[in-house]
């Protein structure tokens, strides 16, 4: 005797058409590009800016610091807020905000303006970022899809970053230092209306009322762990108060926060992910990437300028083949998954940037342009195999519900690995740097303490004091420079190799789970009912029901209609699940066995 259930009707739009998809894939990544380009756009415009507003080194230490402290700070408050109110409103919210504080940031001409508008973009950023990973998990169901647009998106934030100090030197030395923010406001104009007609909305889990108190704990926390970790980056020591109390504050408010969502029947973020041995893992990874190679990054373009003497553009212009090498990652990110899986890709790019940042270990006081070159290649490339198939782990692992929270979780992880190797590699440097300018002979104990600051305070120095004793701390400094180097080199590639290893806890083969809440999300076409099938063999009464789920060939991304909004919604079904099949993604002829 058999039985057929059909599943009850859902009303819904059909789909727009599998291209819709990339549309919305490309205003993704634009909007991305902006934010990536307001990170790094404004360092080359210090100096102008300097001299224009004459803020004091406190001003200009927030000046600098602003954008990415509120943007670490509020990933999670407004990542787990567009789940609930919808991730579309708050990156369109998001895109008005930022315009805004781009215009008021061009035309500051105080100090206090300023850093207020550069608050405000953090705020805008911190409202964009987790929402185009979000959207974009909701927008690909179908992890093969999901994983080529991850590749895409992590390309073009590689892009924007390594783009900004370069177009913002063109804009400084042609214009003045608010055209770095001026060019925001056009982007802005052309996306915000994109973005509201192009753009689905998509909710996850809405059940119970948000965890405003949470939500600011997690804010407060982050921010303090950021800024601590920031100071003590910047040469301050460790245990002094400025740098402890925000450490220890926001460690604690963090661990509260955690407290607080496993007793909530209802949290912000469901704490449960993390005892996901491939999330809990892909976070390590993330946090170990940026860890081993932001401090590195900054400590390498001094090495360009100010050893190498290159100018701030041809400084660009070395960085570009790591731009290229990383796009060309992203772009065959995916097919790299599906041919080798999440534990190969993430391992071995661990390994290919441990072995790249060795291979620089041979950089001297002398420019060797193809050594160079080529170190930054293989440095490109593995960082972002690594970065991207650690996101797509992470996503991939998390339920569409909880999309927002958990790209904001993946954010937030890139900011406090980028400011803890900042911290732990500018550490390394000074201690590597300082003892080579001890003593000097014919330099001043005096002269020498103050050397010992910095490579480009070295050479203030040694041009006052001239003659033999300033040629002999210019040449020290040089050396002892290269010297520190050469150790934090070392250590990085001890921090990748560390990754490597963690990296073995990933799933061996790229699995994608017919999950039936993504494929009615997704709108399958004329998908059949799951049938439900009570024949059973002899003997084996009281066995469970099988239940057999069509897989369709390919998910359309359909989204519902929302009649009192007039805008488009993809749907997030609340009927039974059905118990989800698992396919091994492998190359047709491989002879392996699907899961």
């Amino acid at each position: 005797m058999s039985r057929t259930n059909t599943a009850p009707a859902r009303p819904r739009a059909a789909a727009d058409g599998g291209a819709n998809r990339w549309v919305v894939l490309v205003v993704l990544c634009v909007s991305l590009l902006v934010v990536a380009l307001d990170a790094t756009i404004l360092h080359v415009a210090i100096p102008s800016l300097t001299e224009d507003l004459r803020p004091s080194s406190t001003s200009l230490l927030w000046i600098v610091d602003a954008y990415p402290l509120i943007c670490a700070s509020l990933l999670i408050l407004f990542g787990t807020l567009g789940d609930r109110v919808g991730r579309r409103r708050i990156l369109l919210l998001g895109y008005a905000l930022f315009g805004i504080a781009s215009a008021v940031a061009a035309l500051a001409t105080e100090p206090s303006v300023l850093i207020g508008a550069r608050v405000l973009l953090g705020v805008g950023g911190a409202m964009i970022m987790p929402a185009t990973l979000s959207i974009l998990r909701a927008v690909f169901p179908d992890r093969r899809e999901r994983a080529t647009a991850i590749g895409i998106w992590t390309a073009v934030a590689a892009i924007g970053a390594a783009t900004g100090p370069v177009l913002g030197g063109f804009l400084v030395e042609h214009y003045w230092w608010g055209s770095v923010f001026l060019i925001n406001i056009p982007l802005m104009a052309l996306i915000l209306p994109l973005g509201r007609r192009l753009l689905p909305e998509s909710r996850g889990a809405a059940d119970g009322p948000w965890d405003v108190l949470g939500a600011l704990m997690a804010a407060a926390g982050v921010l303090g762990c950021v800024l601590g970790v920031k100071r003590a980056g910047a040469g301050e020591p460790l245990l002094a108060l400025p740098t402890a109390a925000p450490l220890l504050l926001g460690a604690a408010l963090l661990v509260l926060f955690v407290r607080r969502q496993k007793r909530r029947p209802h949290p912000l973020i469901d704490m449960r992910l993390f005892s996901r041995a491939a999330f809990t893992t892909s976070v390590g990874c993330i946090v170990l990437a940026m860890l081993a190679l932001v401090g590195l990054q900054l400590i390498a373009v001094q090495y360009l300028q100010l050893v190498l003497g290159l100018s701030p553009l041809e400084t660009g212009l070395r960085l570009l083949p790591l731009t290229f090498a990383a796009m060309a990652a992203g772009a065959t990110g995916s097919y790299t998954l599906r041919r080798i899986g999440p534990r190969r890709m993430v391992g071995w790019g661990f390994v290919l940037t441990a072995a790249a940042v060795l291979l620089l270990t041979f950089m001297g006081q002398h420019d060797r342009p193809l050594l160079l070159t080529v170190g930054f290649v293989l440095l490109g490339f593995g960082l972002q195999t690594t970065l991207f198939s650690a996101y797509e782990s992470m996503l991939s692992e998390a339920p569409q519900r909880s999309a927002g929270a958990a790209a904001s979780i993946g954010e937030t992880s890139y900011q406090l690995g980028a400011g803890m190797g900042t911290a732990l590699l500018g550490s390394v440097m000074n201690a590597a740097y300082a003892p080579g300018l001890a003593a000097i002979p014919g330099v001043p104990a005096e002269a020498s303490r103050a050397a010992a600051n910095s490579l480009g305070e070295a050479y203030q120095v040694a041009d006052q004091l001239g003659g033999a004793a300033g040629g002999a701390l210019h040449q020290a400094a040089r050396h002892a420079f290269v010297n520190g180097l050469h150790i934090t080199l070392f250590v990085s590639a001890g921090l990748l190799l560390l990754g490597a290893a963690m990296a073995r806890r990933l799933p061996r083969v790229m699995e994608c789970p017919v999950d039936p809440e993504e494929t009615v999300c997704a709108g399958a076409p004329e998908a059949e009912p799951p049938v439900l099938s009570k024949s059973a063999p002899s003997g084996t009464a009281g066995s469970e029901p099988v239940r057999s789920v069509p897989v369709p060939s390919r998910p359309t991304g359909a989204v519902r209609s929302s009649e009192s909004s007039g805008t488009r919604e993809l749907a997030d079904p609340s009927e039974p699940r059905v118990p989800a099949t698992r396919e091994a993604i492998e190359p047709a002829g491989s002879g392996r066995p699907a899961h």
